[in-house]
């Protein structure tokens, strides 16, 4: 058997494994520890707002993730990450950057066939990988697109973008699909994930969410474009005021992990839609520079970094309502 037919057969039976696992709990749904326990084949809709349909904003290539993901250095020829952004949410963070997508719902519905030919254009367009932003509330229907795609062409490694407030079986269905895993670590603290995300077992959920992604995707491996082709990069973003918990976010993953995953710190924090008081403010040079200088005292050996806090009128807030969601001002 020929390695293409190999790989198209190997991941053939694991969707459909997961997704006869998965497909079950879409009628009384309990994809995501919310739990909501609607009938989603009929329509009904519960935090995410979402029912068995996929709803897209927009497929693009994406310059801006990180440089193993994106490519490291556009004028040597970097194709962009392939990046869908799904609508809903099944967290919706108070301060969410996208929250014109994740609390406004703002997107079209997209049939299987329709997000399989989308994963396809962007792989035609040179992407280096399909990058699913948001995809736990609609996990069926990516999986269902991806049976199709895959039987057209696909070939390109797969990024499960979320927030980290994934189901353990959800996460344990996707073994052998899923090529790199990019969950958000937000919070230790149960009274910020209660306050800021209304999600008092964020931790618990995103903890054994991302040992799962661990023990399926341990190492960071990458090609010889330094690109990534498997692996576990976790994100956090340093919130202002929450410095100490940044740092028990980061104690837990070289304890619980491994210093070795890949880490990727933001200082892109900026107020957005529902901030409450105490986060309408950028941070500060002191409190990102406590949670880097914590990375490297704890031995973080791929450490992705963003530039100092940003200046209010330098924002790296995205615009879902342009053509262009990513060209900023400056």
């Amino acid at each position: 058997m020929k390695n293409g037919e190999f790989f198209l057969r190997r991941k053939l039976e694991a969707i459909g494994r997961a997704l006869e696992k998965l497909s079950p709990l879409e009628r009384d749904c309990v994809l995501c520890p919310r739990r909501c326990h609607i009938d989603r084949t009929r329509g009904q809709t519960g935090v995410c707002q979402t029912s068995n349909q996929a709803r897209v904003s927009v497929g693009l290539l994406h310059f801006g993730e990180e440089p193993v993901l994106s490519g490291r250095d556009l004028q040597a020829g970097a194709r962009g990450s392939g990046t869908i952004f799904f609508t809903g949410c099944n967290l919706k963070c108070l301060f969410c950057q996208n929250f014109q997508l994740s609390w406004l719902n703002e997107g079209q519905l997209m049939t299987d066939d329709s997000l399989a030919e989308l994963m396809l254009q962007l792989q035609r367009k040179g992407a280096l990988n399909i990058n699913f932003v948001s995809p736990t509330h609609v996990i069926l229907p990516i999986l269902r697109a991806l049976k199709i795609a895959y039987r057209k062409g696909l070939s390109i490694p797969l990024v499960y973008n979320s927030n980290g407030y994934d189901s353990l079986e959800v996460i344990d269905a996707l073994r052998g699909i899923i090529d790199i895993y990019l969950p958000d670590l937000k919070y230790v603290s149960s009274d910020l994930s209660r306050r800021y995300s209304s999600a008092p077992d964020y931790f618990d959920q995103a903890r054994m969410a991302i040992q799962e992604m661990y023990c399926q995707q341990p190492d960071l491996i990458l090609d010889e474009r330094e690109v990534a082709r498997q692996g576990l990069i976790i994100r956090h973003l340093v919130l202002p005021g929450s410095a100490d918990d940044s740092v028990r976010v980061l104690e837990w993953i070289a304890e619980n992990l491994s210093p070795g995953v890949g880490l990727s710190l933001m200082s892109q924090y900026h107020p957005c839609y529902r901030a409450p008081a105490e986060l309408q403010r950028e941070i500060t040079q002191e409190e990102y520079h406590q949670v880097t200088q914590k990375a490297l005292d704890l031995g973080f050996e791929n450490l992705f970094l963003q530039p100092e806090p940003f200046q209010p009128d330098e924002h790296l807030v995205p615009d879902f309502r342009r053509r262009e969601p990513f060209r900023w001002k400056n």
